[in-house]
């Protein structure tokens, strides 16, 4: 019976316990219900009766009673667990309530009132702003830290000189120092300290950790090698930090510069700590490809210095982040962005050529990219699909990737992207071959020409520029006057005003000058330079021909001149040479040797291009004043209204020859009509007459003293004429004939 009544106990919690009753357990042995339902009763009877009487006081009476119906495990009881017979009865139902949802830790009975807690806290701010004191830097400490650190460098003037330079730092966001234990207030203090910084850290940390260079390898040894740098690292890292901080503010390009000289110096410390290291990174990612020229330069030569010393860590996000930044960058093209454009592609290089298995596989995901652009393009034949392919960065793209292929060229691992490369291009090329995106077709065969030069592979480049001569005529009449030359270099797409100017057939055939003779530069060394010149003799000899404008005739008459002068010269060599076609080996050699001792058209090519690039340099230099210049429209007083003015002036003097004077006008317009008729056919694609001062010129009749001579001879003319002279022009009329009879019969 105890050991029944043992196992229940302990399976019924405390709670269980006194909630279920001493009639509930008694009567659960017993299985009889008609007890248990009497029990509740008695219990509801008893609140009833005392309603002030808590549970307590019933959980004791129940166990009273259970003394007498069961002492054996009320014995139980008392042996294991004599807290829950002895307890005090005094709480009242409320109380039982108020405990039921809310108790009072007993720790808190003894704490002091609301009032002492606030008093306390305001005496620890009190010690902690006490404890946090700051200290204002002055010019005296910079110099004492100055000479300390000359002197022999400690971690405890390093730490000073750190916080020092965390509360400079924190005064260009505006923190006013936040927590730091010294304050700069004064801007001559400001710039008095990070001069400091800039000039002595960078010693001080290499004679504190006791860093020397590797000699074997010739690269600085890492700061993490020191054995001090466990100790030293915290304040390391604190300014390090800082100097990020530093160089994210700064606007002034001198001060940049001088910042950048000193990261530069530490990038070992910032490779010992990856998360400055990429806040580094971003910083320098900012300044190369928007800082200005020098930053640019030193910012580029901080990632290259990073990638040498972490290729594994840093190469691949480098490369990804520099290309994303070309391309932003590359999005509007101006003479002033250019330079710019430029040194980016050959920075980019420089990055790329430090692992080739690297750069094959960005430059492989990315030109597959411009060329599912191009596909787009092709199939869908939409105008966003267009757009896509025709701006300036998907040109720039295609240029970085041959420059990258040129450079890095003989590479046997990428060698077999030159292929698809030059397939994307053409395919450019030929997308809209129309006039007006023959700016674009200039840009993809000078790309063309680049890669084809440096990889010594034949491409087609020389099509794509006939071909202009055949859809232009260069011998209609231009239809206005531009105020300034059209800079090919920095347009992709012509306006249909554009292809009406002057300038751009005079433009067009400068272009066509230029990359046609750049390329025959490159091939002026080949065996087979006759064959590959003679589509070209071919098709200029045509053009010379047909073109009447000697202006346009003048340079391509020029070139081929020059290159039948080169193919007349390597026909020359190669009929005294003694091997056959077959043997590659002495053909290379033969190539190789004429290349050395020069062409006629390389000398006249290295002459002339001196002299194109001192014309880029003028133009460049002359940019601002020339677009700056607004020139006047030049506007003809017409006739009629000169003549009006002239008779309004001198109405009295010439009175008598007011006849004569309104016949000359009809006169003179009927004249001018009949001349207009005759250009008629020159001049019916026109959009503004006004604008045709070339064409004034070239008219030999149109000139103001002609048409007053014209004027002048109508009037003239009748006095001239006989009598004879009027009966035959008035034969076939009787009437007027006798009149005139009559009147010489009167005059006789």
């Amino acid at each position: 019976m105890a050991g029944k009544q043992k196992r229940k106990l302990e399976d019924l919690s405390v709670d269980e316990f006194l909630l279920s009753g001493f009639d509930s357990a008694g009567e659960e042995e017993s299985g009889d219900e008609t007890p248990k339902q009497n029990g509740l009763k008695k219990k509801k009877a008893a609140k009833s009766a005392d309603p002030k009487k808590g549970k307590a006081s019933e959980h004791k009476d129940q166990l009273s009673r259970l003394k007498s119906k069961d002492p054996e495990f009320y014995k139980f009881l008392q042996e294991n667990d004599q807290t829950l017979l002895n307890f005090d009865d005094t709480d009242s139902s409320e109380d039982e309530e108020e405990r039921k949802y809310h108790t009072l830790p007993n720790q808190l009975e003894d704490a002091s009132s609301g009032d002492d807690d606030e008093e306390e806290q305001k005496d620890s701010t009190k010690k902690s702003k006490k404890a946090v004191e700051t200290i204002k830097v002055t010019d005296k400490m910079i110099e004492d830290w100055r000479a300390a650190i000359k002197e022999n460098p400690t971690p405890r003037v390093f730490r000073e000189v750190t916080q020092a330079f965390k509360a400079a730092v924190a005064t260009t966001k505006g923190e006013g120092g936040g927590q730091c234990r010294y304050k700069v207030a004064d801007s001559s203090v400001f710039n008095a300290l990070v001069l400091f910084c800039i000039r002595d850290i960078y010693v001080a940390l290499q004679r504190m950790l006791n860093l020397k260079p590797d000699k074997v390898q010739k690269k600085p040894a890492l700061p993490s090698s020191s054995p001090k740098w466990q100790k030293n690292q915290t304040d390391i890292k604190m300014y390090l930090s800082g100097l990020v901080q530093l160089l994210s503010c700064l606007t002034e390009a001198t001060v940049i510069t001088a910042v950048l000289r000193h990261t530069n110096q530490l990038v070992p410390y910032y490779l010992c700590l990856p998360k400055q290291c990429r806040h580094l990174i971003k910083q320098l990612m900012k300044q190369w490809s928007t800082g200005e020229e020098t930053s640019r330069v030193l910012a580029f030569l901080g990632l290259n210095k990073i990638c040498r010393h972490k290729q594994e860590t840093y190469l691949n996000p480098i490369l990804k982040q520099m290309y994303i930044s070309y391309v932003q960058n590359c999005k509007f093209t101006s003479p002033n962005v250019l330079p710019m454009v430029n040194f980016m592609q050959r920075t980019l290089t420089e990055m790329y050529s430090l692992d080739t298995q690297a750069s094959y596989q960005h430059a492989f995901i990315y030109i597959r990219q411009l060329a599912i652009h191009l596909r787009n393009a092709m199939t869908m034949k939409k105008k966003e699909t267009y757009q896509s392919v025709y701006n300036w960065q998907y040109i720039h793209c295609l240029y970085l990737w041959c420059r990258v292929l040129s450079t890095l060229h003989p590479s046997d691992v990428l060698h077999p992207l030159i292929y698809p490369l030059c397939q994307v291009i053409i395919g450019t090329v030929k997308l809209v071959p129309t006039s007006r995106y023959y700016p674009l077709r200039m840009h993809c065969c000078r790309a063309l020409t680049l890669l084809s030069s440096s990889t010594n592979t034949f491409v087609p480049v020389l099509p794509f520029l006939l071909e202009i001569f055949q859809q232009v005529d260069f011998n209609k009449k231009p239809g206005r006057m531009s105020k300034k030359p059209i800079n090919f270099a920095v347009i992709l797409k012509l306006s249909k005003v554009n292809l009406m100017e002057k300038a751009y057939r005079e433009g067009l055939i400068d272009q066509l000058y230029d990359l046609i003779l750049e390329y025959f530069h490159t091939q002026a060394g080949s065996i087979g330079f006759p064959e590959l010149a003679l589509p070209t003799i071919i098709q200029l000899k045509a053009f010379l021909k047909e073109c009447k404008v000697a202006n346009y005739c003048k340079p391509v008459r020029q070139l081929l001149e020059k290159v039948q002068e080169n193919s007349s010269h390597i026909t020359g060599r190669r009929q005294r040479a003694a091997f056959g076609v077959a043997d590659a080996t002495a053909v290379a050699a033969w190539e190789k040797q004429v290349q050395e001792e020069g062409t006629p058209l390389t000398r006249y090519y290295s002459q002339w291009k001196k002299l194109r690039e001192k014309e880029i340099q003028l133009e460049i230099s002359g940019k601002e004043r020339m677009e700056d210049l607004d020139l006047p429209e030049i506007k003809r007083k017409k006739i009629q209204d000169k003549k009006a003015e002239d008779k309004k002036e001198f109405k009295d003097l010439f009175e008598s020859d007011s006849s004569s004077d309104d016949d000359g006008p009809g006169l003179k317009m009927k004249g001018t009509k009949g001349r207009q008729g005759s250009d008629d056919e020159d001049d019916e694609d026109l959009e503004d007459l006004s604008d045709m001062s070339d064409d004034m010129e070239m008219e030999g009749g149109d000139s103001d003293d002609d048409e007053e001579e014209e004027e002048d001879k109508p009037s003239k003319a009748p006095k001239q004429l006989s009598t004879s002279a009027l009966k035959e022009l008035a034969e076939g009329d009787e009437d007027l004939v006798e009149d005139l009879e009559l009147s010489d019969a009167e005059d006789d």
